[in-house]
């Protein structure tokens, strides 16, 4: 038997809010980002990532945080693999905490990506506990304690994203095009020619935009939209076909890889939860 286990799953009672409660050992993310914050309470064990252009690592009583949109891996850094209890506040959700709870102007986020807190490790654990026990008082009111004390020892107004350079607008016309073709995306050499660009010169701006090859970033856009399928019911056969993926198996490799479990169990959860 396994010794990793995964469940990834929503309550109704935390509208815009996934939960996962995991033990990995041998299992590693690929380069991704997310939509929503990652607060991620590891109780056992020791998790280490790439965040930004550093290995961050994280043990028992530490919370890895990981801002939206921010490129991130993960992994064991102890040969025991790690344990974690893991909240995905929505962008709403956070800002909402925020303005009420903190001083904080502007765009929230947190200025760190790993903080030593083993009381915010104990309410986020409490967050996944009451929502397994279907508790949506105890699980809401413990989701937003957790946010708002990590806001308040780690949180910051975060940076406008203000394209700047012709290279950075390249970049971000280059994501829109392929946003727009997920299941037909050009080659690197004809997304550059559309864009009157050399494909090296792209390959440079992308990379230092959004911290990951275009290539890569298309694999994270497609599971992204799966995912948006799969809430709506739609079958993993069906969405890997709809965003791009040869077949289902495709979708279960990177699926798994980015979002912790297949896209099957990650389904099944969610028309549990509804």
């Amino acid at each position: 038997m396994s010794p990793e286990k995964a469940r990834h799953w929503r309550h109704p009672g935390l509208p815009d809010v996934d939960l996962l409660h995991a033990r990995y050992v041998s299992k590693t993310f690929a380069r991704h980002t997310h939509e929503s914050f990652v607060m991620a309470a590891i109780t056992s064990g020791v998790e280490e990532f790439h965040h930004r252009d550093a290995i961050e690592r994280a043990g028992p009583g530490h919370v890895a945080l990981v801002n939206p949109d921010t490129v991130h891996t993960g992994q064991a850094g102890v040969p025991e693999g790690w344990t974690y209890s893991v909240v995905y506040p929505s962008q709403a959700v956070v800002a909402e905490i925020a303005a009420e709870t903190t001083s904080i102007r502007g765009t929230p986020g947190f200025a760190v990506a790993v903080a030593h807190d083993p009381q915010a490790v104990h309410l986020i654990a409490q967050v996944l506990r009451a929502a397994d026990q279907h508790n949506a008082l105890a699980a809401d009111t413990m989701l937003r304690l957790a946010v708002a004390r990590l806001l308040r020892s780690s949180g910051t107004a975060m940076p406008a994203r203000v394209p700047r350079g012709p290279a950075t607008r390249e970049a971000a016309r280059a994501r829109e095009i392929l946003e727009s073709r997920l299941t037909e995306p050009p080659s690197l050499r004809e997304l550059a020619a559309e864009l009157g660009t050399s494909p090296f010169a792209l390959l440079r701006a992308f990379r230092q935009a959004y911290g990951m090859p275009p290539h890569t970033w298309l694999t994270d856009a497609r599971v992204r939209h799966a995912r948006r399928l799969l809430d709506a019911g739609v079958a993993p056969a069906q969405a890997a076909v709809a965003v791009g993926f040869t077949d289902q198996p495709h979708l279960n490799r990177h699926f798994t890889r980015i979002v912790g479990v297949p896209p099957g169990a990650y389904r099944q959860e969610r028309n549990r939860a509804q």
